[in-house]
């Protein structure tokens, strides 16, 4: 019962208290970028989900298996977004053959997950952190599932703000900045749980 309450303790921190995008604020390109339309911002969340879970699970692999026993972790980011880029070229190559509509809505994003700072984040997070294989895994997977969840929130209501009436300077960018302020604002108030 004490593996499934850190567990769940796991999951509201890394989805709602520490969000990555709304906390930490790693990952805002594509949380800016692909968050104009739900279709593709579920897309991305999906390989971005997969993404986060392959690579801490990779990265822990790598850090403790190789890194450590030869003494060099001063490599770590350098194994660590070689690791992050062979799993994106992964998925990018499914999602084209796959579903050719959402690679080409997804567009230049799909390869940046490959810089997005929130994937890398996470992998090492899970080493400073100390976590177990097992959290390591977790912890990639709720975070990727926090991202996909602002990443949708913040795409619908982009959506309802296209048709909404705004004063033309507000209209696009400024809008959309503004409206990811607020949602960091909503998402700071999760900050008082305490596990």
């Amino acid at each position: 019962m004490e593996l499934l309450a850190k567990i769940f303790a796991m999951a509201i921190a890394a989805i709602f208290v520490q969000n990555f995008v709304l906390m930490r604020f790693l990952g805002l390109c594509p949380y800016i970028g692909v968050s104009k339309k739900i279709d593709s911002a579920l897309g991305m969340g999906m390989a971005v989900i997969f993404v986060m879970t392959m690579a801490s699970t990779f990265t822990w692999l790598i850090q403790t298996y190789l890194l450590v026993p030869l003494k060099i972790e001063f490599l770590q980011t350098i194994a660590f977004i070689l690791t992050i880029a062979s799993l994106v070229q992964l998925v990018e190559m499914i999602i084209q053959k796959t579903a050719p509509a959402l690679y080409k809505a997804l567009g230049v994003f799909l390869p940046l997950i490959t810089t997005n700072c929130a994937v890398l984040g996470v992998a090492i997070l899970n080493i400073n952190e100390e976590y177990t294989f097992i959290f390591a895994i977790l912890n990639g997977l709720f975070a990727g599932l926090g991202f996909t969840l602002v990443l949708i929130l913040m795409a619908g209501i982009r959506e309802r703000l296209e048709r909404a009436e705004l004063p033309r300077t507000m209209r696009g960018m400024p809008i959309a900045m503004i409206v990811a302020g607020c949602m960091a604002l909503a998402f700071l108030g999760f900050s008082g749980l305490k596990f």
